[in-house]
């Protein structure tokens, strides 16, 4: 029985043409009614597309159409069905950011690879970090530090120098950005279940924002963090090019 495939694509013009080809040869379902999600574009628009269908029950099978691409697998339209019914599923578990700004108001969002606070003036931020209560260390002075998921590990948290995290390892890793004090401190890595807070010292000279994936919050004064383990993404992927062996592969480049 054929699949039922929704596609979608990011505004460039090299993932809309793909689309158009795409829905020519196998149609195009709306994606409440799909077996399967085919996001064209590359990481971006993959975790948007996460993020949007997140209440839908279809997986989501990235083929990429943009840059980097690393949730993406290889595009080609040739034997799609086939591709599909033979794809390996990873489940990924978000972050939930609960941003308290200066003005005492609070925001709340998902972040899929990471969470990051990054300073928002000249002079670098101060903060302070506790995780499930426990001060663990009073000042990090820095440009920004970031809460990664292992899915995430290797984005922002890999230019920064953090750890790659194997997925199913249910650790998260802290990692600074440029820290100036404690000046050689290499981050940590946490459990899946830790609450983690972030608290901005000094908020109005030295002002920060708080990014979950590309949704950003400034002015932030607290921001706190934790895995949600109720909100289940599944991503599908070629045999043998899983997140699991991109992870590995990644660290020997």
């Amino acid at each position: 029985m054929s699949l039922r495939i929704a596609f979608a694509a990011s505004s460039a013009p090299i993932a809309q043409s793909a689309k158009a080809g795409l829905t020519r040869r196998y149609g195009d379902h709306a994606e409440d009614g799909a077996d399967v999600i085919v996001a064209l574009g590359g990481d971006g628009f993959m975790l948007a597309t996460l993020h949007r269908t997140q209440d839908l029950a279809a997986p989501v099978y990235g083929m990429n159409r943009g840059t980097v691409g690393f949730l993406m697998n290889e595009y080609s339209e040739h034997d799609l069905e086939a591709r599909l019914q033979q794809a390996q599923e990873e489940v990924i578990n978000p972050l939930s950011m609960t941003a308290t700004t200066k003005d005492g108001s609070t925001q709340r969002a998902l972040a899929i690879n990471e969470v990051s606070l990054l300073r928002a003036g000249p002079q670098a931020a101060r903060l302070r970090i506790s995780v499930d209560g426990k001060m663990r260390m009073p000042e990090l002075v820095c440009d920004g530090a970031l809460l990664a998921t292992p899915a995430g590990s290797t984005a922002y948290n890999y230019s920064a120098h953090g750890p790659i995290l194997p997925i199913g390892s249910d650790v998260l890793a802290l990692t600074a950005m440029a820290a100036f004090r404690p000046r050689r401190w290499r981050g940590a890595l946490l459990p899946k279940t830790a609450d983690v807070t972030f608290e901005v010292l000094d908020p109005d000279k030295r002002p920060v924002m708080a990014e979950a994936d590309a949704r950003a919050v400034r002015d932030v004064v607290r921001v706190d963090i934790r895995s949600e383990p109720a909100i289940a993404h599944r991503v599908l992927f070629d045999p043998g090019h899983g997140l699991e062996e991109r992870l590995i592969r990644e660290q020997f480049v």
